[in-house]
């Protein structure tokens, strides 16, 4: 099978590995990769954004599968034009992708399908969402309506932060995202992602992840776009699983099928479990940076077989097979992210001669054989252990062995794990 991948993150890092592992692979291209993508694949430039470009490539190349990594190609309706052509795509159409391009679109599909999810108001001016803000009581929650990389929410505590918050948006920081808002009732509880591969009618729920948003250890600081999550989720029982499926996963893939805009490709959905209840906080369209790096850890069955049969729009014959060990990534970042900060160090790393733990690159390129830091987040160290803890123990060995001095990370990925004081087994 040749394979194209578009993407450069750790993400698509981690898909690149574990799709090298598949005996259906004959040639694997990335758009664009990154540093460490070229040990698995071959790196190629191509602009996303022009589709006749990605197009006539695929042609020439015959290619049989294409996998969208990020939000931004779904969004912008990349798989519709390479279905047009006659491809095989894995990912949603520009009309699904809006479960991730618009946090309107999807609040309306929780009213339609009775999807569990905070109470929520919508804006698109200043002032009344101004006006809005005066009578509501705090902790509360702040969203641009559209992609912010991850970075477009802000868990208000007192009105002067809210306000700012909404200014923020309607002043431009995020771009087109920021031209309307959603603001919506801070819901505590625990997090968790799940993830399930559909076909536009079936789903397979994947195995769980908890990740880690805020930028400093103690889930301080500013919200990213990930600093770390492990898998499984020890929160996730039987019981709250299939509450999850009854009550999230198959209302939105029936709700998206019955307005016409079947959901093919992963359905990611973050989730606040509440006194054993699951709300919905959000859905995304492609798999999670970092959880994918986890899942690809555990997943022993053959990615390129699930992915294409989703691409086909069949996936009733697949059957996932798991390891019931566990793994925790931790992301290393250019210090100053998730705001400013500097490209161009020369990172050195050390590669543990180690099946157990993986180092996949995000903002990476390569200069002849030095790795360049070249983005926010840089690098996801990931391993696998019995559990959680002795993975967390593994990935922070392997972070000595890295040289970078304009870096920083977490300290305490997987803490709530860790905190159980217990080995996670999973339900899948």
């Amino acid at each position: 099978m040749r394979v194209l991948l578009i993407g450069s993150g750790g993400r698509e890092h981690a898909l690149a590995w574990k799709i090298n592992q598949s005996k259906q692979l004959e040639k694997l291209f990335i758009a664009s990769g990154n540093g460490g993508t070229e040990n698995f694949a071959t790196n190629i430039k191509l602009d996303v954004t022009n589709h006749d470009e990605v197009i006539k490539f695929c042609q020439s190349e015959k290619i049989d599968l294409i996998i969208i990594g990020p939000e931004v190609p779904l969004v912008a309706g990349i798989v519709d034009d390479l279905q047009k052509a006659g491809f095989n795509v894995f990912g949603p159409t520009k009309a699904a992708a809006q479960l991730e391009g618009s946090k309107a679109f999807t609040k309306k599909l929780c009213d339609e399908m009775n999807i569990p999810t905070a109470a929520y108001a919508k804006f698109d001016a200043l002032e009344p969402a101004l006006e809005y803000i005066k009578a509501q009581s705090f902790p509360i929650v702040i969203k641009a309506d559209g992609l912010a990389a991850g970075k477009g929410v802000t868990i208000a505590t007192n009105l002067e932060e809210a306000n700012d918050a909404i200014s923020d948006c309607f002043s431009g920081v995020f771009g087109e995202a920021g031209s309307e808002l959603v603001i919506e009732e801070f819901l505590e509880g625990e997090e968790l992602s799940i993830f399930a591969v559909s076909d536009g009618k079936n789903f397979i729920t994947l195995a769980s992840a908890q990740d880690h948003k805020r930028a400093y250890d103690g889930d301080k600081g500013p919200n990213t776009g990930g600093m770390g999550a492990y898998s499984p989720a020890p929160l996730l029982d039987d019981k709250l699983l299939k509450r999850i499926e009854s009550e999230i996963i198959a209302p939105t893939i029936n709700g998206m099928a019955i307005r016409g805009m079947p959901f093919s490709g992963v359905l990611f959905a973050g989730l606040m479990v509440k006194n054993g209840a699951p709300f919905l906080i959000e859905h995304n369209a492609r798999f999670g940076d970092p959880e994918c790096q986890v899942l690809m850890m555990r997943l022993n069955s053959d990615i390129l077989e699930l992915l294409m049969a989703s691409a086909r729009g069949d996936i009733s014959d697949i059957k996932l097979a798991w390891s019931n060990k566990a793994a925790l990534t931790v992301v290393m970042a250019a210090k100053g992210y998730p705001v400013s900060y500097e490209k161009g160090d020369e990172i050195k790393i050390n590669q543990p001669d180690d099946e157990n733990i993986q180092i996949f690159h995000a903002g990476t390129l390569l200069k002849g054989d030095k790795i360049i830091a070249n983005g926010g987040r840089v690098l996801n160290i990931t391993a696998i252990g019995d559990d959680v803890e002795q993975a967390q123990k593994s990935a922070y060995q392997a972070i000595k062995n890295i040289d970078w001095q304009n870096s920083f990370y977490r300290t305490d990925i997987g803490w709530r794990a860790v905190s159980r004081n217990k080995s996670p087994a999973d339900n899948k």
